[in-house]
Parts: C-alpha cells; structure tokens; sequence
C-alpha cells in the first residue's frame, strides 16, 4: 500500500500504543517516519516493529536530526501543545500537525472493564492548541487534536465503560488522527472526540 508514499512525518510520543499505532499505519503506507523514544529499549522495540522506513531517535536528539534534514516534514504527530511549537519550525507550509489530548482522571457511573490507557472522561481542546492553530494559519498548517479516552491499554485498573460499552483501541485512535492530518483539509483547530461516546453522555 502506497497511501502515504512520499509523505514525511514525525511522531513524539512513539513508544505509547496509540503513537506505535500511527507509525505502523504511516509506515504501511509508505511515509518516512521520524520517531522519538526515552529508552534504548524503547527505541530497540520500536526499530523491531516498525523497519528500515522508521528512524527513530533519543528524545534529546529530534531538533539536531531534523536541522540537519533538508526540506523539512509533511505531518506532526505529538502528546503536547509544546511539542508541536517546536516543531512547527521543521512543517512545511499546507503541512498538519495532530494532537493527542490527554484527559482528567473523572470517572461516571458505568460498567466496568479492565486495562484502559487514558482515563474515561472527555476532553477540552487546550487554548494553547487553538492559539497555535491560528498562528500557524498563514502558513497553511493545520492544527488540530483527538481527544482519546477509554482505550484499552495491556495492564490497567478496572474503569467505568463509554456508552458503546467497550474500551476503544490505540488502532481506533490512530485512523482518527490520520483522518485528521491527511483527509480533513479545511478543518484546523478543531478537536474530535474518540470516546466511545462519553463526551455526549
């Protein structure tokens, strides 16, 4: 599959289930990824799953790999708002960048399961995102965020169900956030919400 040839990308947050899973759907794709991870392990891990068409670099080590690239990246993929900023620097004009919120730790009264990696309540936009949405405007950068929340996770502590009634997965996430970099061209600053439908309960 060649969806995503000649697309440049770099994820922070690579060694999490849903950034792992954005890489693998880019690099099936055919994009050259560019990915940040604490470890050795971590970055080891990553190296195994993901291949050749993966680079993957210490945390502290991301600015000097991309300084040193010419022509710069399509698509960001990034946990934090600051994260983004930093990299805005390195996105190529009419590039994207997505956002994955994390949400606060509030719970509502459902049924229960087992292992999930982000907590069960929904999710604001943070105003820095919108801020750095319309700064990147005039660029033709979009900037936009998913706002996951009850996805399964291997280990985890039992948390109330979404009113689907099941824990989502970091494969869920990912095409969300795909759809958002490479599908949803007229939309920046914006937030979509993959919570099982918690965020409309």
């Amino acid at each position: 599959m060649t969806r995503y040839a000649g697309t440049e990308a770099v994820i922070v947050g690579a060694a999490s289930d849903i950034g792992l899973a954005i890489a693998k759907r880019l690099v099936e794709g055919g994009a050259r990824v560019l990915l940040s991870a604490g470890t050795p392990q971590e970055r080891a891990r990553l190296r195994s799953e993901l291949g050749p068409a993966a680079r993957v670099v210490a945390q502290g080590a991301l600015d000097a790999r991309l300084a040193s690239a010419a022509g710069g990246v399509d698509l960001v993929f990034a946990d934090t708002v600051a994260a983004v900023r930093s990299l805005a620097p390195y996105l190529r004009d009419g590039g994207a960048a997505v956002l994955t919120v994390p949400t606060p730790a509030t719970t509502v009264p459902r049924p229960v399961a087992s292992s999930p990696t982000a907590p069960c309540s929904a999710a604001a936009l943070p105003d820095a995102a919108h801020a750095l949405a319309a700064e990147l405007v005039g660029r033709g950068i979009r900037v936009n965020a998913v706002a996951a929340s009850c996805i399964a996770a291997p280990s985890g502590a039992a948390v109330p169900l979404p009113p689907l009634g099941r824990l989502g997965a970091a494969e869920e996430v990912a095409r969300a956030a795909l759809f958002l970099a490479t599908e949803a061209t007229f939309t920046t600053g914006a937030r979509l919400p993959v919570d099982g439908g918690l965020g409309h309960a």
